[in-house]
């Protein structure tokens, strides 16, 4: 890659374009991204990714980071777009639990509570330096029918604020000790009627929805395998790659071979790479990388980034930052257009629809 020589380096900062080695990671401008801007230096600028697009702003007992100090987190790293999800299942009210893993028997329950509340701070305290997309998690996939009605309701009361849906869950198997249930072949021919009404309004929905486990490696691939089939035209992203840690050790090319017949049966499906999961059991294993960003390369205008960070009130900035660089690693080893449209936002934004674009990787 050709390094941008020194006056455009300062150009390109003034833009928010090419970073000096002795910079803080804080990325480029918001504004960078409207029209052309100067190229992307891979050498000099971070390799995290400018869109977060599995950003979790409120955990499972409400008590979360501040909005706009999870606002200040990003605007220190290199996201300048993020998606804000909220966790669209929630502990009861009064439960002392902050952590649903460490609490076995304690019902998540879907709830708006998240929603609205993300809602509501994004009236109050709407960023200037940020993009931010309001996702509606709510949806019971298991109890779908009043889901349509809910999305009128959010319509009425925040008319122009939602356009995502998700992150949803198809089947969870962490949650299995906290009363979830995977939806069934027959609950997901209900979706029918909410399926129809995001595509009406352009609005992705990610699903997550594991493939299987250690034991049973694709004992729940049937069932994103039907969503799929029954739903071919609505924009579905796949959360974490179809992982958990229920599943560590499918070999790559077992994973790769599932994921790439998906994406070439539906040309509507994409994948997200969020959780560190990703890197620490798949990615990261010896002879796993090169088959990854093979992969990756191959379909690198399906693939969106995220970090899965919760804002649990305890979480610091370090954390979110720890995250970040985790679930991009790979970044570093894409080619050129593969990191544009992934690392740099183009595959969202054209996701989307939104008036951004990514900018050019410098070239030697």
């Amino acid at each position: 890659m050709r390094c941008c020589f020194p006056f455009a380096v300062f150009a390109a900062l003034l833009a928010g374009g090419c970073a000096s080695s002795d910079a803080p990671p804080a990325g480029r401008s918001l504004a960078s991204f409207k029209g052309e801007s100067a190229c992307y230096n891979r050498e000099t600028e971070p390799y995290t990714a400018v869109v977060d697009t599995h950003l979790h702003y409120r955990p499972f007992d409400g008590r979360a980071i501040p909005f706009e100090e999870m606002n200040a987190f990003l605007s220190r790293t290199s996201v300048r777009f993020a998606n804000v999800y909220g966790i669209g299942q929630m502990m009861p009210a009064d439960s002392s639990c902050s952590n649903y893993l460490k609490c076995p028997g304690t019902p998540v329950s879907p709830t708006t509570r998240n929603d609205f509340v993300n809602a509501e701070n994004m009236l109050k305290h709407k960023p200037d330096d940020l993009h931010l997309t309001l996702s509606m998690t709510f949806t019971d996939l298991s109890n779908p029918e009043p889901t349509v009605a809910m999305m009128q309701f959010y319509e009425k009361r925040y008319p122009g604020m939602f356009h995502w849906m998700g992150e949803v869950n198809l089947v969870k198997q962490a949650q299995f000790n906290n009363r979830h249930k995977p939806a069934t072949p027959k609950d997901i021919t209900k979706w029918v009627d909410f399926m129809a009404a995001l595509r009406v309004r352009n609005s992705p929905i990610t699903i997550h929805s594991d493939i299987g486990n250690d034991a049973s490696p694709t004992l729940y691939l049937p069932l994103m395998e039907q969503a799929l089939a029954l739903y071919p035209e609505n924009k579905i992203v796949w959360a974490h790659m179809g992982m958990s840690y229920e599943q560590t050790t499918m070999k790559a090319s077992e994973h790769i071979a599932i994921l790439s017949r998906l994406l070439d049966q539906y040309p509507n499906l994409m994948l997200d790479i969020s959780w560190r999961i990703l890197q620490d059991y798949y990615f990261s294993v010896p002879g796993n990388q090169g088959q990854y960003v093979a992969f990756m390369n191959r379909y690198s205008d399906r693939i969106l980034p995220g970090s899965d960070f919760v804002a649990f009130r305890n979480n610091s900035f370090k954390v979110y930052q720890k995250e970040l660089e985790a679930t991009g690693r790979i970044h570093q080893y894409l080619d050129d257009d593969a990191f544009r449209n992934i690392a740099l936002g183009e595959n969202y934004f054209t996701l989307l629809g939104l008036d951004y674009q990514a900018p050019k990787v410098c070239q030697h």
